[in-house]
């Protein structure tokens, strides 16, 4: 079932796309905190409570409320086991949530309303004032999304969200926050047939419980466990590492780290900033040692919150790819080495195109394709094992790429 809509789709203050919102959520999440982090831990119990007690209130069905029972004791398991990372985040903590300081907004995606409050929090329930960890205001857009069938943009959400803001914890605190804000939406649904004052009503008692129990779907969800797998990718400039691995984030569901993104943040440069000339040399080996043990930590990091991870970078060095595999394979989890590949021809026209879209000389370009070229070190037989190669040429390489991952994983 969908989630009703707005009418009202003429452009407003405090209209968002997704782009513009993450931005805006990021800027919000790292310009605010709160002095009052001791009661942390405090404030996301109770919050559990209320949506717990005021749920359990509005049920009628004992099927309903057996669900409800092992969602709240998932959580307390789940909300102890996380106690120490919590903890370690109290400095991260905010005063309120993005929400209540933007009341009027909306998410918008190719002129539709898709949420009224743009990411779906509710301003009259408990938890919009902190302390509150980022990781609650973004559950609560990515629950919106994935209930109204967006889950595509859900994944777009998160990925781009964590490329900004560099919190590759974040995701292991998701579960709890996600299961936490659909009790949230459950109870609105719920309240909605209240509020009408007629129980009597067959239509809404069928319209209300169906939203209700969609809520408790995704939320048992949230709760399963999972195997992710760690998809790295290996190829030269204009191999279309970064067009394919963009594909997986849609499909799959992946984090896609990127090495340039994580190399320029390394030497504190934001992700979003314009190039600029900096007083070191942020492609010498030391440089680029540094840049993969942050991937290969951030990978671990999202592999562990059960996330399909995605490496795009050139990958050239045998030691380089084991530092990222042994990420995945030292949690038991599947690894794939997708070798991008296009022909000769193929690969200068990219890179002379690129430069030019970039407005850099061609030749420089060019010169450090050839670089990359002489120092890739080929594959061993133990790398063999897991290794597809790509031909980025094929009409339907992202559809192989899509599939073979899936293959792989079962």
């Amino acid at each position: 079932m969908s989630q009703r809509q707005p009418h009202d789709t003429l452009p407003r203050e405090g209209d968002y796309d997704l782009a513009s919102l993450l931005l805006s959520l990021c800027a919000w999440h790292g310009e605010h905190d709160t002095d009052d982090a001791s009661c942390s831990l405090r404030a996301i119990r109770e919050r559990m409570n209320a949506e717990i007690q005021g749920l359990e209130l509005l049920m009628s069905g004992d099927e309903d409320r057996l669900r409800l029972s092992d969602l709240a004791r998932w959580l307390e398991e789940n909300i102890a086991r996380l106690e120490p990372l919590l903890s370690a985040r109290d400095t991260m903590l905010l005063p309120e949530s993005w929400a209540s300081a933007n009341p009027r907004s909306r998410l918008l995606d190719e002129g539709r309303v898709l949420v009224a409050n743009a990411i779906d929090r509710d301003l009259d329930g408990a938890g919009v004032d902190g302390p509150l960890d980022p990781a609650s205001d973004v559950a609560s857009l990515l629950v919106g999304l994935e209930v109204r069938d967006e889950g595509q943009l859900s994944h777009q959400a998160l990925d781009s969200y964590l490329r900004i803001s560099g919190d590759y914890e974040l995701p292991r605190l998701l579960p709890v926050f996600r299961v936490i804000e659909c009790l949230s939406g459950a109870r609105r649904a719920l309240r909605r047939r209240e509020e009408a004052g007629d129980d009597e009503q067959p239509a809404l008692l069928a319209e209300t419980m169906s939203a209700c129990r969609r809520y408790l779907d995704l939320a048992e969800r949230y709760t399963e466990f999972r195997f992710p797998p760690l998809v790295i990718g290996v190829g030269v400039a204009g191999s279309g590492k970064s067009r394919f691995t963009r594909t997986l984030v849609s499909r799959l569901g992946a984090i896609r780290l990127c090495s340039d993104v994580e190399r320029r943040r390394l030497h504190g440069i934001h992700p979003q900033e314009e190039k600029k000339d900096v007083p070191v040399d942020i492609f010498s080996d030391t440089a680029t040692e540094k840049t993969y043990r942050r991937l290969a930590k951030y990978a671990g990091a999202l592999l562990d919150a059960g996330l399909p991870v995605c490496i795009d970078g050139t990958c050239l060095k045998r030691e380089q790819r084991d530092l990222l595999r042994h990420q995945a394979e030292g949690r038991g989890l599947p690894v794939l080495l997708i070798s991008f590949e296009a022909d000769e021809a193929t690969l200068e026209r990219r890179i002379t195109k690129r430069a030019a879209r970039q407005d850099v000389l061609a030749e420089e370009s060019l010169a450090i394709l050839a670089r990359q070229r002489e120092a890739f070190e080929d594959f061993s037989d133990e790398e063999r094992l897991l290794l597809v190669r790509l031909d980025t040429t094929a009409d339907n390489a992202a559809e192989i790429l899509a599939g073979l991952i899936q293959e792989h994983v079962r």
